[in-house]
């Protein structure tokens, strides 16, 4: 999921370095009642240039990127789980976060 595929801004960006985790909010309907829920996806990609210098994006990971991936979904994580879902930001603008390693 990309804002050019869908428009949509994502909720918040953890990032260090190439490799980022992006929390993405989405809607739907509860299977049990039907009614509409709000659920977060988080997608992690590594950024490199190709070799005509553009810019790329991967969910590939060699193993030097593990340390950052599991900093940057650790702190999607938190985000998430220990800030709690009522104190997300409502306004739809995106909040980015730069880790710094």
């Amino acid at each position: 999921m990309n804002t050019e595929s869908t428009g949509k801004m994502p909720e918040k960006k953890f990032s260090t370095g190439a490799i980022s985790a992006t929390i993405w909010k989405n809607n739907g309907k509860s299977k049990k009642t039907g009614e509409p829920v709000d659920f977060r996806t988080i997608q992690i990609d590594r950024r490199y240039t190709d070799k005509d210098g553009n810019w790329q994006s991967t969910n590939s990971l060699r193993l030097n990127d593990l340390p950052k991936a599991s900093l940057v979904l650790q702190k999607a994580y938190e985000y998430l789980v220990l800030k709690g879902q009522d104190s997300f930001p409502s306004n739809g603008s995106e909040i980015k976060e730069k880790i710094v390693m």
